[in-house]
This record gives structure tokens, sequence and C-alpha cells, in this order.
């Protein structure tokens, strides 16, 4: 007899579960929420990178390889400002948060590992020109992360790396660096 109302309790239970509702997959622009310990993407924290400033950062790429020289003409280069989102984001991507040359399809493949946001609005692009130069004008002072892929030159050996390195502005100055 203890039987019917532990069935009956099971079938009530079984029932219940039937009606609660499935969440289905997140709406479009969904962000998920950063992993314990994982800084968030804030806007707000990049507000600094908008302001105009008198510095200059001038670039050019100077990697190279034993047997293999490399280019960035006509690549684009970027410029993120640094935050504990984007500084996190180069760990994870990079493996440093202070400067990288990593082939670019490790870098691409740890992409969905990296903290979730969207920095666009306030990255900087700028092309790398014919001789392997780039320059960034007109930059508020703070640390900021360059970022370019190099290419074999002319069809060399060797696949193309993800460069990045981390680069301080400040007191009006023209910054220089190589990748």
């Amino acid at each position: 007899m203890i039987r019917a109302p532990l069935l009956a309790a099971l079938l009530m239970t079984t029932g219940l579960a039937a009606c609660a509702p499935s969440l289905g997959p997140p709406p479009p622009g969904y962000v998920p929420p950063p992993q314990p310990g994982e800084p968030a993407f804030r806007a707000s924290e990049f507000d600094w990178s908008t302001a105009p400033g008198a510095n200059t950062i001038a670039g050019r790429l100077a990697y190279a390889k034993p047997g293999a020289t490399y280019t960035c003409q006509g690549a684009s280069v970027i410029l993120t400002p640094e935050t504990p989102w984007s500084r996190r984001r180069m760990e994870v991507l990079y493996l440093s948060s202070d400067r990288a040359a990593l082939p670019a399809d490790e870098v691409r493949a740890r992409t969905a590992d990296a903290p979730p946001g969207d920095s666009t609005p306030f990255i900087k692009r700028t092309i790398c020109d014919a001789t392997d130069h780039f320059a960034f004008a007109h930059l508020p002072s703070g640390a900021w992360y360059v970022i370019t892929i190099a290419k074999p030159a002319h069809g060399g050996p060797g696949g193309s790396m993800a460069l990045m390195k981390r680069v301080v502005t400040k007191g009006g100055k023209i910054t220089t660096v190589g990748l």
C-alpha cells in the first residue's frame, strides 16, 4: 500500500518537471557573464582612450625567423587600449600581456576562451605601409596593445604570425615600437 502514495508522488513530480520552462538559446547579442575571477567588459574603462592627446606611436615590423623575413605591408595594425578586460584577453590569446609573436592560427584558436566583450568602438586602426611602418597620432597618455599579422615576405617559408606588444604613451612624445 505504501507503493501507491509513492507512485503518485513520483508521477506528480514528473508532471511538474514537464511544466518547467525551457529557456532555449540566448537572444542575439547576448554576452555571457565573465567566469569567476575574470574581469568583466566595461565600456566605461575605455573612455580615457577616446580623448584627444599629443602622443604618437611610430612603429615598424622587425620580426624575422632564421631563413625567413616577414612583412606587414598592407595589413591592418590595431591599437587596443589597456583595461583589466583587455589585459586578460591578451593573456588568453597571446599567453602574455607584454609582448608575443605566435602563429596566427594558434591565437585565433584561443578566441573562444578569451573573456567576452566588444571593444571595437575603442580600437584604432591603421595600415602597415610598403616599408613595414605604421603610426598612430593624437593619442592620450596611457597603455595600449599594438597588434598586427606578419606574413612571410615574397611567399617565403613559414606561416602567418600574430604579433602583439604593450606600449605606453605619455608626455606628448613619439613612442617608437618594433614588432
